[in-house]
């Protein structure tokens, strides 16, 4: 008698076409295939339900397929999905660069020109800094994060996976330490010293910070550099340049995280929830700045694209009618706080950090050496995905869990992700102590 195969589910489909047609330089996190999202809830192929901590790693502060971003989607397109904004403008180009420019905080008036990604925003970012300053250099920091393409590659910090075999990168790209609190404390004079040893200020055309660095691990730097950085900057003629591309748009309770730091950048670049995940970026800018450039210098084929700028304006409706920015300081205060008890019970956990719901941990094998518990953490998360909780790293070392929550999440299900977290964490500290 034959013996029946079993049937192939359609996940398991999926995944060996994956394997078979899709580079793997594609390494999905999640070992499920979504089929819908709504809030922080996704659902997988099998009807499975999973909390995402990662926001579609930090695209969607208000949440997944929400109800007002799909109308705004729905009726753009049904006017006009595309057309090249330097042939043909459009409304809601104008409306949304009014929007992001008039609420920038700061005296100075602002204009904003739009691309698709984040690493085109800093790419162009730097190009307006070196047309206004006609200098070459641009000074970024270790642990930092700044994109893929050339430019912004050269720029990003972290070697393996995204520099590894893909050198020669961009020159006159200038690394500095960026002042982390829980492993060292910065002389601000001396950061000065040290950089003047390696390039000339008045060659420098900008320098671009993170006001708190994402993938380098959420680190929210000393007190005072921002404003530091800031004065040094324009004593020498030097364009500042705000990465807000994980920070910015509610994340940490106000709409562009450089406000908790009292400064005003020259520049400000945007993405990831801008426009709840669609392919949209912006660059900000103080108007004598971002104007440098001349006509045409700036731009590409589907920059500003309609339909997504229709997302990012119901994205800042969102914000606004649904109070998200306090949301996300009453969300910081229950993660902090949970994750402050966790780090009560549990010497793994060395450091809490955070800044309104940008919030993250770093494990440690050892609270004293604080060597990175980088082998945990990938542990911890593999514990949560398998409990349906889906958290994401980050740390030069691997070793910070990041959350980047839906600013919409319900308290039950923050609640039950926050369980989960801890009950990985427990498994692991007991490894971590014997």
């Amino acid at each position: 008698m034959a013996i029946s195969k079993i049937p192939m589910t359609d996940s398991q489909a999926l995944w060996q076409r994956l394997e078979r047609y899709v580079p793997r330089a594609v390494s999905p996190l999640a070992p499920f295939i979504v089929s819908e999202g709504r809030g922080a809830i996704v659902r997988d192929l099998e009807g499975r339900e999973h909390i995402d901590l990662t926001g579609g790693w930090g695209c969607l502060n208000v949440g997944y397929s929400h109800p007002r971003v799909v109308r705004a989607v729905q009726e753009q397109a049904a006017k006009f999905t595309h057309t090249d904004c330097s042939v043909i403008m459009y409304e809601v180009y104008i409306e949304l660069a009014e929007r992001l420019s008039r609420s920038a905080p700061g005296p100075s008036p602002k204009k904003t020109i739009f691309f698709n990604s984040g690493a085109e925003a800093v790419e162009n970012a730097v190009k307006i800094a070196r047309s206004y300053t006609k200098r070459q250099a641009v000074v970024v920091f270790e642990g930092a994060f700044h994109g893929r393409t050339f430019m912004a590659l050269s720029m990003t910090h972290k070697a393996r996976p995204y520099k590894e075999n893909f050198a020669p990168f961009a020159s006159d790209i200038y690394r500095m330490p960026f002042p982390n609190p829980y492993r060292h404390l910065m002389d601000f004079k001396h950061w000065e010293r040290q950089l003047l040893t390696l390039v000339n200020p008045d060659e420098i055309a900008g320098i671009v910070v993170e006001p708190i660095q994402g993938e380098g691990g959420f680190i929210v730097p000393q007190e005072g550099f921002l404003k530091f950085l800031r004065e040094f900057t324009q004593k020498h003629g030097i364009v500042l340049v705000a990465d807000e591309i994980q920070t910015g748009i509610g994340r940490t309770g106000t709409l562009y995280a450089y406000e908790h730091f009292g400064i005003e950048p020259d520049l400000i670049t945007l993405a990831k929830s801008l426009a709840a995940g669609m392919p949209l970026s912006a660059v900000v800018g103080v108007e004598r700045v971002i104007d440098a450039p001349g006509e045409s210098a700036i731009g590409g084929t589907y920059v500003g694209n309609p339909v997504a700028c229709a997302a990012a304006l119901a994205v800042l409706d969102i914000i606004q009618e649904e109070n998200l920015l306090e949301r996300a300081v009453v969300l910081g205060e229950y993660m902090r706080e949970r994750f402050g008890q966790m780090q009560q019970k549990y010497s793994v956990i060395g450091d809490v950090r955070s800044l309104g719901a940008m919030v993250a941990i770093e494990l440690v094998k050892d609270r004293q050496s604080k060597e990175p518990a980088t082998e945990e953490t990938m542990a911890v998360i593999r514990d949560c995905l398998a409990h349906g909780v889906i958290i994401a790293k980050a740390g030069l070392y691997g070793n910070v869990i990041r959350m980047l929550v839906p600013l919409v999440i319900k308290e039950s299900e923050l609640k039950k992700g926050f369980d989960a977290i801890e009950s990985a964490i427990a498994k692991v500290s007991r490894s971590v102590n014997g």
